[in-house]
């Protein structure tokens, strides 16, 4: 059995790059993955985000509304499976949970619902805002309890989430002392925002390039510091408890010894690896892909499987956003019944009132007449299926449509049904005619020169209508040649030649226009590498960036040294060079 467990540092960014959440999924060839930081909300997962087939999935989002923490964090577990209803795999979890206090799921007024065992010295408010923000699921396999978890992280400074850290850290540990106390084997995996040895830093000591190693599993994404490996350790997998053989009281047994064959960290996932060009020396332009953590996994040797048990309730596959919207064929075909009625309904109305106003017809068009059975209507209407819906907005060769005998008060209702109803095609006309061309103006200028009315030859700018087959063709000319007035051809001649000469000056200005715009912008460019610092340590154009943390100096402008962060005994890594952009920016 082998278990993944990954930052992707947002869900939907990593299905695009890989092109699909199952090839994401199926790169890891792994039994357990979990993963951490979906960043996604309940509403948002569909079943392109949480659904693949050979996997069952079980997610836990953020469901805080605190500022900034809406659509933040998110994890997910997912298991590889034959036979996702009915399976002896150990991959396919017994039970799952959501969080870990076992709150999740009550209404916050339910007093009765209890809290999971090991967590009483906690208060419900405690429990319920730890397990808000979406960071643990927790899957039964029998052998083996797993914790998906993603930590939260704390700045220094920063009092309230340091003891929202520690209250996190402390129920969790409650949690699985209680699990451990009933011989229960436990495996914590994820990112738990800890590094907790010195070595699991790469700013460990002055000796760090004595004891580096390439063991990180997270790098700054806005650094660059992956290009020299100048990381932290900071996902993991834990695990605690007996083996599973009946001799386990001998010494040397336990889960790690005995069912643990490797575990280490798949660096093949790292934005940047060895002999890609640098990043960040000589500008931004490189664009890396993936996330800012590397994948960890470890890989379980005899695990044997478990009695028949079905998928659990939490999978993503029950849920109602993705449940609900599998439809069968017969609510399908209902709906498709009852719309047709309704639209039967509709139309009947609509000849019913035509009728009345224009009085009876001496020869009625035929068509077949059903009763519709529409409840609380008495009339028989058209029976309409799908391919003759919109049969009264056409004119085609059907032999009821075109009959001779109809009366001319059905064809003025026709006309007045398609202005009061009209289709795509219609409207896309309407639109394309009031979009008047440079042309267009010469016309209606050289027209009235001549003593032409201008709306009698601005027919398709002006009329939005349906034209009848008596209209006059937009190619006849507008007037005849026996008052001596030009010729459509003749003034079209002449609008052409005015129009050539205006888009020629047209093209002119717009070319001058371009050639000051870039004048401008080279001016400013220039102004900016000229106010632009060196840095000190290679007397290189620095870059700006802008303070994003909370406090006097929020939203100020700096100059750092461009390159890359890491090691400072490595003369190529970033040098340390600061300074403000302005002197309004230091802080007092």
């Amino acid at each position: 059995m082998k278990i993944v467990t990954y930052n992707v540092n947002g869900l939907r960014q990593r299905i695009s790059q890989f092109g699909s959440l199952l090839k994401l999924l199926n790169s890891f060839d792994a039994d357990i993955i979990c993963i951490q930081e979906t960043k996604l909300r309940r509403q948002e997962l569909t079943a392109d985000f949480s659904i693949a087939d050979g996997y069952e999935s079980f997610f836990s989002c953020t469901r805080t509304s605190d500022k900034g923490r809406t659509g933040y964090s998110g994890v997910a577990t997912f298991c590889r499976v034959k036979s996702a209803f009915s399976s002896v795999e150990v991959a396919l979890p017994l039970a799952a949970e959501e969080g870990f206090t076992g709150l999740l799921g009550c209404s916050r007024k339910d007093e009765t619902a209890s809290v999971a065992e090991g967590l009483e010295e906690f208060s419900r408010e405690e429990l319920l805002k730890v397990d808000s923000e979406g960071r643990c699921i927790i899957t039964d396999h029998g052998h083996f309890v797993l914790f998906n978890l993603y930590g939260p992280r704390a700045e220094s400074d920063d009092a309230e989430r340091i003891q929202f850290k520690l209250n996190f850290f402390k129920i969790l540990e409650k949690r699985w002392e209680s699990l451990l106390g009933r011989g229960r084997r436990i495996f914590v995996v994820g990112d738990l925002n800890i590094a907790p040895c010195a070595i699991d830093r790469c700013d460990a000591g002055p000796d760090f390039e004595n004891n580096e190693r390439d063991a990180f599993t997270c790098w700054p994404s806005n650094t660059g510091a992956e290009q020299f490996n100048y990381g932290t350790r900071i996902d993991h997998i834990l695990c605690a408890g007996s083996c599973l053989h009946e001799e386990h009281d001998i010494e040397g047994h336990n889960l790690i010894a005995c069912h643990v064959k490797e575990c280490n960290i798949l660096t093949e996932y790292k934005r940047w690896k060895p002999g890609n060009a640098p990043r960040w020396k000589g500008g931004w332009n490189i664009k890396l892909e993936g996330s800012d953590h590397a994948p960890v996994y470890t890989s379980l040797v005899k695990i044997p499987d478990v009695s028949h048990h079905s998928t659990p309730s939490l999978a993503a596959r029950y849920l109602p956003s993705i449940h609900g919207l599998q439809q069968t064929l017969v609510s399908v075909l209902m709906r498709r019944q009852a719309a047709k009625q309704v639209k039967c309904h509709i139309v009947s109305s609509s000849f019913s009132d035509e009728s009345i106003i224009s009085g009876d017809c001496s020869h009625s068009v035929k068509r077949p007449i059903t009763n519709c059975n529409v409840p609380g209507a008495n009339i028989s209407c058209c029976s309409l299926d799908q391919d003759s819906e919109n049969t009264i907005l056409k004119n085609d060769n059907s032999e009821d449509l075109t009959e001779e005998a109809a009366c001319n008060t059905t064809i003025a209702f026709n006309r007045r049904y398609i202005s009061s109803m009209p289709n795509q095609e219609t409207k896309k006309r309407a639109r394309k005619s009031q979009q008047l061309s440079l042309r267009s103006f010469f016309q209606k200028n050289s027209n009235l020169d001549n003593g032409l009315d201008s709306s009698a030859t601005d027919v398709s700018g002006n009329q939005t209508g349906v034209l009848d087959s008596n209209s006059q063709s937009p190619e006849a000319p507008v007037m005849d040649d026996h008052g001596g007035s030009p010729t459509r051809s003749d003034m079209n001649g002449i609008a052409s030649s005015q129009g050539q000469g205006v888009q020629e000056g047209s093209r002119y200005l717009e070319k001058e226009k371009n050639n000051i715009a870039l004048l401008e912008w080279q001016r400013i460019q220039l102004h900016m590498q000229n106010s632009i610092p060196l840095c000190k340590g290679h007397r290189e154009p620095c870059v700006s960036r802008v303070v994003k943390k909370p406090g006097p100096t929020f939203g100020h402008r700096f100059y750092v040294c461009a390159r890359a962060e890491g090691p400072s005994s490595n003369p190529e890594a970033n040098c340390g060079y600061f300074r403000w952009a302005s002197m309004k920016s230091r802080p007092k």
